[in-house]
């Protein structure tokens, strides 16, 4: 004998779907059923588990606070990026008389179809505005110098 533990044999009764996941994954693993049940059990049964459950727990949550993070830095740079265009469209545009103000709806919706799918096929093949701008970029004040006050 080669210093092999005699392993004792049990009786299970397993929910047919379990039985049939268990059977799947020793065929994609090309390995017994009894030794991926062993190793479920042992793991199961490890004093370690709750840690390492706690610890995936934790990494999961990392990635989603990462995630709202840039979700939150993108809708800020949106909301930005159309304040600066509205502020800057009210300064540059005049009134228009009724006349001239007809025809400028008109071409407006025009233009407005253009921009459309200029959006579209921009959002369609990128690259995104949120991936121009560094992640790097300080604030300023007034007076154009980098402000301590953040977003």
């Amino acid at each position: 004998m080669t210093g092999r533990k005699k392993k004792v044999q049990i009786s299970v009764y397993l929910d047919q779907t379990i039985m049939t996941m268990l059977g799947d994954y020793a065929a994609r693993r090309d390995q017994p059923q009894s030794m991926i049940a062993e190793a479920a059990i042992a793991s199961f049964l490890s004093p370690d588990a709750d840690e390492r459950r706690e610890a995936a727990i934790a990494k999961r949550l990392d990635q989603v606070d990462r995630r709202l993070a840039r979700q939150e830095r993108d809708i800020g740079i949106a909301v930005e990026t159309l304040a600066v265009f509205v502020r800057f469209w009210l300064a540059t545009m005049p009134s228009l008389p009724e006349p001239a103000a007809q025809a400028a709806r008109a071409k407006a919706a025009e233009r407005y179809d253009a921009f459309v799918t200029a959006l579209g096929k921009r959002l369609a093949k990128g690259p995104k505005l949120r991936q121009e701008i560094s992640e790097d970029v300080h604030p300023m004040d007034d007076k154009g110098l980098p402000s301590s006050t953040g977003l």
